[in-house]
């Protein structure tokens, strides 16, 4: 009796071990605004992408090489993204940065903007077909693009300062504005954002 007893013992507390540990391994997941910011590491993130973008951008638009062009041609000028590089410590993704570059420029409504030349080779795939398979009125023809005025390139540059568990993570974010037609800059854009990251020293 007592061996049986003991057998139910040791089951019950195997049972509350297994539930306990199922428990700590458990994830939880809440819902947050997509505008709400939380920085966990300390690594660019999101709300660095968006509020740098904008800033940029902001700065960028009101500077005197709209009115410049608008005054030589009498039209607002068009602009293309081109590389921008990532030449920081970490990975960084530039899609999501250039992204939120386009909706800024995009939505100012001061300047056209063209599309990309990976874009621009999936629209010329899909105007060669119109071409062939298209009624002859709804057909776009070939060699109707906007040509680019400017290019804006840039890099994204980190320096990262630490002591045992403490960093400061600097990041230096730099864009160029290109005339393609004599290679003139006229428009160079800094931001700079600093994070201290401080850890826990204890250990649980």
């Amino acid at each position: 009796m007592k061996r049986c007893q003991l057998g139910r013992t040791c089951l019950l507390l195997v049972a509350v071990a297994t539930l306990l540990a199922l428990s700590a391994c458990s994830t939880k997941v809440s819902r947050m605004a997509p505008d709400e910011v939380k920085d966990l590491s300390g690594a660019w993130n999101d709300t660095d992408s968006q509020l740098v973008s904008a800033e940029m951008i902001a700065d960028m638009l009101q500077r005197p090489w709209i009115g410049d062009h608008r005054a030589a041609t009498g039209q607002r000028p068009a602009v293309i993204v081109g590389e921008v590089r990532n030449l920081s410590h970490e990975h960084i993704n530039i899609n999501t940065f250039v992204a939120d570059i386009e909706r800024a420029m995009v939505n100012s409504g001061r300047v056209d903007f063209v599309a990309s030349s990976s874009e621009r080779r999936e629209i010329r795939g899909e105007r060669e077909d119109q071409d062939l398979h298209a009624r002859e009125k709804t057909r776009n023809a070939m060699g109707q693009e906007l040509g680019a005025d400017f290019m804006l390139k840039g890099q994204i540059n980190t320096i990262i300062d630490h002591a045992d568990k403490d960093q400061v993570r600097y990041y230096q974010v730099d864009l160029t504005l290109i005339s393609l037609t004599d290679n003139r800059k006229v428009w160079l854009g800094q931001k700079k954002i600093k994070k201290f990251v401080e850890r826990s020293k204890l250990r649980y």
